[in-house]
């Protein structure tokens, strides 16, 4: 992947429904080139597909948060196949650092948030956790 594709990856990310004449006007290239570059990103696996955020899932779960969690011993997988279980936890991520795995929360309201917390807090294995509720989103890749 080259300087161009990164560009227009970018732009992608910026407006997937852009036309292949405005990218090609951005990147300063043909159209043919654009759409060749986007056939081979895709057959390369670079790029597995676009999306659509619709306004009601923006709207589903007003109240998102990042609960960072801190496992004891060996117990990582066991706690993200529970939290996995739950219909309020949207993903799990695993990282390095102070944080064992990243939980991303979403409820309808900040009684439900806290449940879920105190709900996830008394899994066998969670030492220590920290919630950072979301203010705004400015930029998602996908929802």
């Amino acid at each position: 992947m080259d300087g161009t594709d990164q560009k227009l990856i970018s732009a992608l990310r910026h407006d997937a429904r852009a036309s292949l004449s405005d990218l090609a006007g951005y990147l300063g290239v043909s159209r043919t080139t654009v759409r060749s570059r986007i056939e081979r990103l895709l057959a390369s696996g670079e790029v597995l597909g676009f999306s659509v955020v619709l306004k009601a899932d923006a709207q589903a779960d007003p109240v998102r948060g990042l609960m960072m969690i801190g496992v004891e011993g060996r117990g990582a997988d066991r706690i993200i196949r529970q939290l996995n279980g739950l219909p309020a936890v949207r993903a799990t991520h695993t990282t390095n650092g102070r944080w064992d795995v990243i939980a991303e929360i979403g409820t309808a309201t900040l009684e439900e948030f806290d449940d879920i917390l105190a709900r996830i807090r008394r899994f066998d294995g969670v030492a220590t956790s920290e919630t950072s509720l979301l203010l705004s989103t400015r930029k998602t890749a996908r929802r």
